[in-house]
């Protein structure tokens, strides 16, 4: 037996023990005599052997869905595709929930360069497919037939659709960024080209400068999208936070007149709510950050960062209890929330709970550090792009 077949041994039984029928452990039946002998070779993992007795109950019963899937799963993987992919074809049509069975036939296909049947057969597959392997291999091969042709919005819901279930996959994790970091780069071209005068183009101009930290144009294009269109969803929130963030006393003044218009525009802006909270306490106003968090809280209780920041309030104001239960809900949303944390320690120790006050500072001092390496990271990132060379970072994509 070859040595790549004795290594594939193990793949080719997880698929053809799966095959839809089972065989009955006696028969005096020729075509069953075949396909148990063929059981029997891949029990002794022999699918050399299994392949002649599969090829011989189909010529005695070509519709025999059993050897036709058990036989193109191990063409497919001795590397014979054209041979498998007749045999995949024929267990499909016969039983369409063969699911398995159909990626394998798609990624043949797709290796075969048959592009329209690949694409029709993966994406029959994939949402079938949560928890097992194969999902990865037919979802990969899904997202370069459409990065290929341009379309970025299904493969990035595919990538979707495999993170469901493996959330954590770094390789996964990876494409999805990439995939939307280029959906992002081409939303914002379309947008230039569609609309390049518009209060939406400003504002994502605006953006994308306060990412790369150049606050002044930030500042000019927001005031220019107010100029435009003075009722742009979203816009009056974002200005504001800017302005909040800013060190110029002068522009942080203005922000919560900028969180004002927002409410006035859509009165259940809960963000814009507890940026004024947050904006009264920095003067502070404890009476009026009180009413506007809890105003805050009561538009979206499940804002973790409301909770937090209403919590914040209720500590200066001695009511612990109430802070207490505000920020265990807050770490029941988010438990990496290291702010929550170190409240929670503050009012521990308040209530004379050392040993509460100890574990939560120790999860304050976990996440905590978590979140400087990241923001370490991501400082970096954005330092290396703009550090580019200009005739490199000026060169068309």
């Amino acid at each position: 037996m070859p040595l790549k077949a004795l290594a594939l041994a193990p793949l080719l039984l997880a698929f053809a023990l799966s095959s839809p029928c089972q065989v009955p452990p006696t028969s005096s039946d020729p075509i069953q005599e075949h396909l148990r002998n063929a059981q029997q070779y891949l029990n002794q993992k022999r699918p050399d052997l299994a392949i002649p007795e599969f090829e011989a109950a189909l010529a005695l019963d070509p519709a025999n869905l059993n050897a036709q899937a058990d036989l193109g799963v191990l063409h497919y993987f001795s590397g014979d595709l054209a041979k498998a992919v007749p045999h995949l074809r024929a267990a499909v049509k016969a039983q369409p929930d063969l699911w398995k069975i159909q990626a394998l036939l798609g990624l043949a296909e797709n290796r075969l360069k048959d592009e329209s049947n690949a694409r029709t057969d993966l994406e029959s597959a994939l949402p079938h497919l949560k928890g097992e392997k194969v999902q990865l291999e037919v979802g990969k091969a899904l997202i370069e037939g459409y990065t290929a042709t341009g379309d970025l919005e299904k493969a990035a819901s595919t990538v979707s659709v495999m993170l469901e279930s493996q959330p954590t996959d770094s390789s996964l994790l990876l494409m999805s960024y990439r995939l939307y970091s280029d959906l992002a780069g081409n939303a914002m071209l379309t947008l230039a080209m569609a609309a390049p005068n518009s209060a939406e183009m400003h504002q994502a101009m605006a953006l994308e400068l306060k990412r790369h930290g150049d606050e002044a144009a930030a500042v000019a294009n927001y005031r220019a999208a107010i100029k435009i269109n003075p009722n742009l969803p979203g816009l009056y929130f974002q200005f504001g936070k800017l302005l909040y963030g800013s060190t110029d006393q002068n522009l942080r003044s203005e922000a919560e007149a900028q969180f004002q218009a927002a409410l006035k525009i859509n009165p259940q802006d809960e963000k814009s709510q507890l940026m004024l909270g947050e904006a009264a306490a920095r003067r502070g106003d404890l009476k009026a950050a009180y009413d506007a968090d809890a105003r805050a809280v009561e538009m979206q209780p499940n804002d973790a960062d409301a909770c937090t920041e209403f919590a914040r309030i209720l500590i200066s104001m001695e009511q612990y209890d109430k802070a207490r239960t505000l920020l265990l809900h807050a770490l029941e949303i988010d438990p990496t929330n290291y702010i929550a944390h170190y409240r929670l320690s503050t009012i521990y120790r308040q209530q004379g709970k050392p040993e509460e006050a100890k574990r939560e500072i120790a999860e304050y001092t976990k996440y905590r550090d978590m979140n400087e390496k990241l923001r370490t990271l991501f400082n970096e990132m954005r330092v290396q792009m703009d550090d580019k060379p200009k005739d490199e970072a000026e060169m068309p994509k």
